[in-house]
């Protein structure tokens, strides 16, 4: 899970490029995922890559799957200018 989240969260950072870097201009984010048990995992990494501070709000949900197997999917909403 660690790997599918962390990949999720740099494809984030990736469409920020360009715009801004800034975590701060997160404001919401959506979490999907096909098992809760893995909520533990997903909240540790997401706290490590927003960092100290506020982070953005958030709902998380279980889905009964993802595209590709996947077991987590972030959705993120950001202010870029």
């Amino acid at each position: 899970l660690n790997i599918h989240t962390d990949g999720n969260s740099k494809g984030m950072l990736y469409v920020w490029t360009g715009h801004s870097r800034d975590r701060d201009t997160a404001h919401k984010s959506f979490v999907y995922l096909v098992d809760l048990n893995d909520f533990q995992v997903v909240n540790a990494i997401y706290a490590e890559w927003f960092g100290e501070g506020v982070s953005p709000a958030r709902a998380c949900v279980q889905v009964a799957a993802l595209p590709k197997g996947s077991r987590v999917e972030i959705d993120c909403i950001a202010c870029l200018s």
